[in-house]
This record gives C-alpha cells, sequence and structure tokens, in this order.
C-alpha cells in the first residue's frame, strides 16, 4: 500500500449537496453547522434554570464567563468601557472555541476555522468595532488623529510616521488577526492527518514498519491534547487582541 500524506485539498472537499452552486455545502460547513448548534445548546440549557447554588454544568459556563468577563475584557479595557463590549467579546471567544474544536472532534476532524471565510468575519467583525468604538469616543477627525500620528512625534516625522500607522492599523490589524487563527487550524489539522494516517500505513505494512504504528498513534493522541490547548488558545489570543484594539481606539492618546 501506498502512504499518502495529507495536501491543502484537505481544505477544499467535494460538496455534500449543491455541487457547482453558490449554495454548496461540504463537510466543513457541515462542522460549523454542527459547532454553532452545540455552541447554542451549550448556552441554553446551562443558563435557563440558573440555582443560586449552582450545579457541576452551570459552575463550568459560569467559569467560562468569569473567565472571559474578568481575565479578557474587564483587564484589558476597565469595568466601565468592559461592560460595553463583554457581550460582543464574549460571543467571539465562545464562537472561535467552538468551531475551532471541530478540529479534534471524531467523524468531523476539521476545525470550522480552517478555512478563510470564517476567521475574516471575526476579524472584520473586530475591525469594525475597533474603528465604531474610536469614533463613538472620539468623533472620526480626533480617532483618525490619535491612530496616526502618536503622540510626541515630530513634526517633520508625521507624514512617514502616518503611513506606518495607517499601514500597521487599519490594514495589518485585520490581516493578522485572520492570518493568525486560519494558519495555527490548518497547521494543526494537517499534523493530526499526517500522524493518524501515518499509524494506519504503517499498521497495514508488511514490510516490518507495524512495530512503528504505537508510536505514531501516540504522538497522534498526545499532539490531539496539544490541539485542544491550541484551540482555547487561539480563542483567548483572538479575543484579547481584539479588547487591546477597542482599549486603543477609545484611549486618550497613543
Amino acid at each position: 500500500m501506498e502512504f499518502h500524506p495529507p495536501s491543502i485539498s484537505e481544505f477544499f472537499p467535494d460538496a455534500i449537496f449543491g455541487e457547482g452552486s453558490p449554495f454548496a455545502f461540504t463537510r466543513i460547513n457541515l462542522a460549523q453547522v454542527i459547532a454553532t448548534v452545540l455552541l447554542v445548546l451549550v448556552l441554553v440549557l446551562g443558563t435557563r434554570n440558573l440555582k443560586v447554588i449552582p450545579g457541576r454544568f452551570q459552575q463550568v459556563i459560569e467559569g467560562l464567563f468569569g473567565f472571559v468577563r474578568n481575565n479578557v475584557v474587564y483587564q484589558v479595557l476597565g469595568e466601565k468601557d468592559g461592560k460595553r463590549f463583554l457581550p460582543l467579546l464574549t460571543a467571539i471567544f465562545f464562537g472561535i472555541l467552538f468551531l475551532n474544536l471541530t478540529g479534534i472532534i471524531p467523524g468531523l476532524n476539521i476545525a470550522g476555522t480552517s478555512v478563510i471565510g470564517v476567521p475574516l468575519l471575526f476579524a472584520v467583525i473586530a475591525y469594525v468595532m475597533f474603528i465604531y468604538a474610536g469614533i463613538k469616543k472620539h468623533g472620526f477627525g480626533r480617532f483618525m488623529k490619535n491612530s496616526l500620528v502618536p503622540g510626541g512625534v515630530p513634526k517633520v516625522l508625521v507624514p512617514v510616521i502616518g503611513i506606518i500607522e495607517l499601514l500597521s492599523t487599519f490594514v495589518f490589524r485585520p490581516v493578522s488577526l485572520t492570518l493568525r487563527l486560519l494558519l495555527n487550524m490548518i497547521v494543526g489539522h494537517l499534523m493530526l492527518v499526517l500522524l493518524f494516517s501515518a499509524t494506519q500505513f504503517f499498521l497495514l505494512s508488511f514490510n516490518g514498519l507495524t512495530v512503528l504504528s504505537p508510536a505514531t498513534l501516540a504522538i497522534g493522541l498526545a499532539f490531539t491534547l496539544f490541539e485542544l490547548f491550541v484551540a482555547a488558545l487561539q480563542a483567548y489570543v483572538f479575543t484579547i487582541l481584539t479588547a487591546v484594539y477597542i482599549q486603543l481606539a477609545v484611549a486618550e492618546e497613543h
């Protein structure tokens, strides 16, 4: 038998239905729908019957909400501004987390964020909220001045610094948010496919390589746990960076 390593084609699967139409539905879309349904179910079931003395499930949900509120939003934005943006940032965190986790669910095995449309959508939401927060706080003119011309810059350097800040703030930020999340999920999927396909190849081979299958299986299982950590970490990083950008927008001066 031949070994077939993973390739970029993994992220362009055949359509389950609607092939060739704008409504083509693939395995990745199925993972996204499942993640969304699970997220809604978890949040509804976890919050519909809140008790003063919470059960274990309620404790987990409250712990996650408390983590986002206290360790991400309030820590960066403070309580006053944090309350305004808490619903948005909480939605971003949970949305990315559940979409990331489909990458390690058996039968799906691909993250809903491993195609560029989803990370780009989250980045656009963060970008719009960053601009909205700045304009709401300072007005358009002052917001642009604060964003493009840091305090204390000599006048002769203002044009150069302005161009650099324009690219950094309004171009590189949404691009970096998109690519950081996308590439982490792509690499994680390729590594898992590589390890488990190698395990299958070694196990079914008849040339003495069968003894290697336990090693690749063990590494694959360990890497699955690591991907669980990465899924949570990327949700945290994306959310806290969004909070940082909003904080920079509402700050009096950079």
